[in-house]
């Protein structure tokens, strides 16, 4: 394929993209199906979610750094067809152990975010890149909102098992595409993978992220939450020090205090915690039966449809955020994205008594994850040398992924904190989680505004190689 021709690839890039955000969020609707049907506790189904979650915070920064290393085309084929395995596993999964590894499995599919970027920045022209990662991060927004809206049909019509069997067919023929079609990058990072630092890395995310998923069945203050804390922030400052010596770090520090990267982690640190809590709570929301004084006893495939707006909203954004990038900057879609978040959360603690109002905040929200997820992927990408994009998105996406963690954690603790008589959560629970949401939006927001503001370069032509040692310049 010539070089130039670029949207077979795009498309390749969507798709695996958009598939690996599906099933982050296509499970969690089916858990109390996927639990009845292989005959586990409540506790133990939750693993399928949380392995997911572990899995791709360690893979992602790691096989990002692996793309830039050998080559980001190699990277993604197989990681692709890891994708494909462990959704074949997970179909034929006659238990739920068998399943809980598939799922680890298909974590490694995380790495499909940076590895994109990485491809479009090294393949697309300058004029195209922005716009091109502005849709890509659209569709990857989207991606989440599709597995809401589309869990509860499939598991209607045909089987939870479907929720796997779908994505085999999808990726197998991604696969396919791209190792025929997709171009490698002439562009590598120099040094090797530092395997003391990936393995610190995944110590700390993994003692990090595992009680705040499991701290609502642990206790927080029970010994194993408590440990695995403290755990975490040795390992956390042990790993700093290792980076900071090594030669060839696995995510280069210096890159990570750049002004317009730490600010964009910041933000997205914080907007992850409001977007995953509102993505896991809303629906059940909605679902809790009127009797408990709110609520409006919607099915699985009810509170799916009421998702819609926030799915139509983030693709739509996302797409046209692209479009206004160049004319308002990034910086701004950030602060929007944000602020739109925070007007969301605060109109759900307000109003929430009628659907059509729970369709409004949908909408909202969906308007500010599509305008944040372009933006914040293009301020990575057009801060950070050209061999440091996937370790620096992929770093991007897991900050987010920290964020949701510890987003949905609190919100659980105000949710389930209290519970009626029946054994359903207080209104004021749902009412005080909201409020606190709409906090972290708003303070997403003051930290954008500390982005510095970046000096556009739109020309036409091959993308040139940048030193190594200088990432774009901001200001």
């Amino acid at each position: 394929m010539p070089r130039k021709s670029t949207r077979l690839t795009f498309a390749v890039l969507a798709t695996g993209a958009g598939v690996f955000s599906m099933l982050q969020s296509l499970v969690a609707p089916a858990l109390p199906t996927v639990q009845h049907a292989l005959h586990t506790s409540q506790s133990t189904a939750t693993w399928v979610m949380t392995a997911y979650l572990l899995s791709a915070s360690v893979f992602t920064p790691i096989l990002g750094r692996v793309g830039d290393l050998i080559g980001k085309k190699r990277t993604l084929v197989a990681v692709l067809l890891a994708v494909l395995a462990g959704c074949l596993v997970a179909a034929l999964a006659p238990n739920i152990g068998v399943l809980i590894i598939a799922r680890v499995v298909q974590g490694i599919g995380g790495a499909l975010f940076p590895l994109s970027f990485g491809i479009i920045r090294d393949e697309f022209t300058p004029a195209e890149v922005s716009g091109s990662i502005s849709n890509l991060s659209a569709v990857i927004a989207a991606g989440g909102g599709v597995g809401i809206v589309a869990a509860g049909p499939i598991v209607s019509a045909l089987d939870y098992r479907w929720l796997f069997w779908i994505p085999v067919g999808v990726v197998a023929l991604t696969v396919l595409i791209a190792a025929r079609y997709v171009p490698e990058s002439p562009k590598r990072a120099t040094g090797s993978v530092s395997w003391l630092g990936a393995g610190l890395l995944s110590a700390w995310l993994v003692a990090l992220l595992l009680p705040l998923s499991q701290a609502g069945q642990w206790g927080w203050g029970s010994a194993k939450v408590l440990g695995l804390f403290a755990t975490a922030v040795v390992l956390f400052a042990v790993w700093l020090l290792t980076e900071a010596r090594s030669a060839s770090p696995l995510i280069d520090l210096r890159v990570m205090r750049l002004p317009a990267v730490w600010t964009t982690n910041t933000a997205a640190l914080l907007f992850g915690a409001g977007m995953y809590a509102i993505w896991s709570f809303l629906p059940g929301f909605v679902q809790t039966p009127a009797s408990a004084g709110y609520g409006f006893g919607a099915t699985v495939t009810e509170s799916g449809l009421l998702m819609l707006p926030m799915l139509i909203a983030m693709f739509l954004s996302g797409v046209i955020g692209g479009r206004l990038e160049p004319r308002v900057g990034a910086k701004a879609q950030l602060t929007a994205g944000a602020a739109l978040g925070a007007v969301a959360c605060g109109f759900l603690t307000l109003w929430h008594d009628q659907q059509w109002q729970i369709g409004v905040v949908a909408g909202l929200f969906g308007l500010g994850i599509g305008l944040a997820f372009a933006s914040m992927a293009n301020l990575i990408v057009g801060s950070v040398p050209p061999e440091q994009t996937g370790a620096a998105t992929g770093m991007n996406a897991n900050i987010r992924t920290i964020g949701g963690s510890i987003g949905a954690a609190l919100t659980s603790v105000l949710v389930t904190g209290r519970l009626q008589s029946s054994g359903l959560p207080y209104a004021s629970g749902y009412t005080h989680a909201w409020a606190l949401l709409a906090l972290f939006c708003l303070t997403a927001a003051a930290a954008a505004l500390l982005v510095p503001v970046r000096r556009a370069s739109r020309v036409a032509g091959p993308v040139t190689e940048r030193p190594a040692a200088a990432p774009v310049r901001v200001r």
